[in-house]
């Protein structure tokens, strides 16, 4: 009934066109052209009115009217009766199969179809919204299968042609496997730098995945994709968060297109605000010039709270704040931004006003300073080979009123015995002090060492 509704509605449609076309090109400019006769010969007005209101005048018009009107509607006609042909393009095609036990591949997203036949029918059938294209894969079972595309005409007097009009498929059984579900935070920049987010706690852990089997092997992790956009607004607490997508991937990162069951998941995502207080060290970097040693090192900042994974915090016992110092001879002011280490979010103060003080250098000898191993190997014991390589004697260079406070319990020397096994070694010794604004030099670059097993 909708069908002939539609083909009434076009039919209608079609011969008001075709009457608003007669007037707008036919009545009108000839009722112009009169009425300017009649303004050109307006002292002859009566003679044109009497000719006009005349009975045989009004029936030759008429008819001239009447011819020109059926032969602009005969060569309409002509026009909408020849054969013609109209492409519908990216149409979207519709599967029919058991995709509870079956997965497909090659079926194709969308065609072109080719309508041809006469104007006017392809003009009603362009009022018609239905072009559906099918593939039935009903009664085929696993395997290669060349299968035909399926187009429900909306008029029997239209031919029509797909492209493509053959599609070759694979079916395969579909298999399931259960999987781990991880959790993968987006847009962690949005969330308050003050703000960490502690725990997600997923409802399900797992999940299933369903698919073909060659396709399922490919599947290395599927990652619950959380967007932090959705709680960035959040405080401290937990909070409920509904509707998690989940998405398949491989070894490389690359998405897997499998059925995963359920296809979103819900979590509680536990947000805490980690902090701690730490002071900040300042380390020169590069050498003074020659005569001089840095006096003192003032900060207008002494201590920060930092904001951040709570593990990273816990390794954290200050702040280092680098400056150079390469080729200084005078006082120098220093203006520094306080770098985050890696886990902090966020620091208390982003810049530091430093200043820098020199006086002439002076040179020490500390000696009696006992040296240490370190990294020595699981089983192992080691011995120095000589009595004289169990202390050193360290050369400390700064400022005089700096190195009157540094001893030997202030400097710690070390010998690092990573990857080294049994037999007599000779190692480099390292020294290292609390005052960044003293020079450590070991007098005794190398020592002598036993390493044998417990």
């Amino acid at each position: 009934m909708k069908l002939f509704k539609g083909i009434f509605k076009a039919i209608k449609s079609f011969f008001i066109s075709i009457g608003h076309f007669i007037d707008k090109f036919i009545i009108v400019p000839i009722t112009k052209f009169f009425l300017g006769i009649l303004n050109i010969f307006n002292k002859n007005g009566k003679y044109l009115e009497k000719w006009m209101s005349n009975k045989n005048t009004l029936i030759f018009i008429s008819l001239g009217l009447a011819l020109a009107a059926f032969f602009i509607v005969d060569s309409k006609s002509v026009i909408l009766s020849e054969t013609s042909a109209e492409v519908i393009y990216n149409q979207p095609v519709s599967y029919i199969y058991n995709n509870e036990a079956y997965v497909v591949e090659g079926l194709p997203e969308e065609v072109d179809i080719t309508l041809i036949g006469r104007k006017s029918d392809l003009y009603l059938a362009r009022q018609l919204s239905t072009h559906e294209v099918t593939i039935d894969l009903t009664g085929l079972k696993p395997g290669t299968h060349k299968v035909n595309l399926n187009y429900k005409q909306s008029l029997t007097s239209i031919d029509y042609k797909l492209d493509p009009s053959v599609a070759t498929v694979i079916i395969y059984p579909k298999k399931s496997k259960s999987m781990d579900v991880t959790v993968d935070l987006l847009n962690q920049d949005k969330l308050d730098e003050k703000l960490f987010i502690n725990e997600v706690k997923l409802e399900n852990k797992k999940v299933y995945i369903k698919g073909a089997e060659h396709v399922l092997n490919k599947v290395a992790t599927v990652k619950a994709l959380l967007d932090v956009n959705n709680i960035a607004n959040s405080k401290t607490g937990e909070i409920d968060v509904k509707d998690i997508p989940l998405l398949a991937y491989d070894d490389h990162g690359n998405i897997i297109d499998v059925e995963i069951v359920p296809e979103k998941i819900d979590a509680t995502v536990t947000i805490t605000s980690p902090q701690k207080e730490l002071p900040i060290k300042i380390i020169p970097k590069g050498n003074v010039v020659f005569g001089q040693a840095i006096s003192t090192i003032t900060s207008d900042v002494s201590k920060v709270t930092v904001y951040g994974d709570e593990e990273a915090l816990d390794k954290l016992n200050y702040i280092p704040v680098e400056i150079d110092v390469e080729g200084l001879k005078e006082n120098k002011d220093y203006s520094e931004t306080i770098q985050k280490p890696a886990g902090v979010r966020s620091i208390s103060t982003s810049t530091i006003n430093i200043k820098v003080t020199l006086e002439k250098e002076v040179t020490k000898e500390i000696t009696g300073v006992r040296i240490n191993p370190k990294n020595l190997g699981e089983g192992l014991v080691v011995n120095a080979a000589r009595e004289e390589d169990i202390t050193i004697t360290v050369i400390v260079k700064g400022v005089e009123s700096v190195l009157n406070t540094i001893d030997a319990s202030s400097i710690n020397a070390y010998i690092d015995l990573k990857d080294y096994t049994e037999g007599n070694h000779e190692v480099d010794v390292i020294v290292e002090g609390s005052d960044v604004k003293v020079n450590y030099t070991p007098k005794t670059k190398k020592i002598n060492v036993i390493i044998s097993k417990t």
